[in-house]
């Protein structure tokens, strides 16, 4: 299986930025990390291991980026209309700098997002956002509106919102979305999520569910046994869902 590291200092973010792709061929995936995680740990927790048939086939490609949540969703020091500004800067360098970088890589004409807990919220996100730009989106264990608390985990806003909170957070700018230029790209999205029976994040999952069957966009949405928001489910869940 191939593995390669790579850094740069991104205009974006104005900082240096690291990744990690594994494989040599296939569709291309953007693999977001969990909450404050880091772009290795997908791989310290065998994650990666277990796509290793796949990976080694060329049926995919894996592109395991770093977070910034840190300094971001979860930067408590900032006021949140800055932490989504920075959150925002973090799409674009998804955007402008990781998304050309796959191409540039490997010409297949598939690009997938997928994630687990935080990272399936960064996932659906910006597939939701772009979703020109994606054939399909992965999302597990994941919360889909971060200014509603849920179970232990708080509203990341604490109570803020503003356009740019509303237009990240998916089960809020589901209902009201009209465009029939972001309808007819998500209806032809493969959507994909997954979430355990016990996991606090479960009603948000349904919630998302609802939404995107009103806007009759079709999707699934698996619902595992007990709480499943651990490596060894999410081992499971890449080999079944990606």
């Amino acid at each position: 299986m191939r593995r390669e590291y790579r850094q740069w200092w991104s205009p974006a973010l104005g900082r240096q930025m690291e990744l990690l792709v594994f494989g040599h061929a296939g569709a291309r995936v953007l693999f977001f990390p969990t909450r404050k995680a880091r772009f290795f740990d997908y791989e310290s927790w065998g994650v990666v291991e277990a796509l290793r048939p796949r990976l080694e086939r060329g049926d995919l490609q894996l592109y395991c980026v770093d977070s910034v949540d840190a300094e971001s969703l979860y930067c408590r020091a900032k006021h949140p209309a800055e932490r989504i500004q920075r959150h925002l800067q973090y799409e674009r360098y998804l955007l402008d700098e990781v998304v050309p970088l796959t191409r540039h890589l490997n010409p297949d004409p598939c690009l997938m997002a997928a994630g687990c807990s935080m990272g399936a919220f960064h996932a659906v996100n910006v597939a939701f956002r772009s979703p020109q730009l994606f054939a399909k989106v992965v999302g597990m264990s994941g919360r889909y509106d971060l200014t509603q608390a849920m179970g232990c985990f708080g509203d990341l806003f604490q109570g803020y919102v503003d356009q740019n909170v509303y237009l990240n957070s998916p089960n809020r700018f589901l209902p009201n979305l009209h465009d029939d230029f972001y309808l007819s790209h998500l209806r032809r999205l493969d959507i994909k999520l997954i979430v355990g029976a016990e996991d606090a994040f479960l009603v948000d999952n349904c919630v998302l569910d609802q939404q995107l069957w009103a806007k009759n966009i079709d999707h699934q949405l698996h619902v595992w046994p007990g709480e499943a928001h651990t490596p060894l489910a999410w081992q499971r869940m890449v080999q079944l869902y990606l």
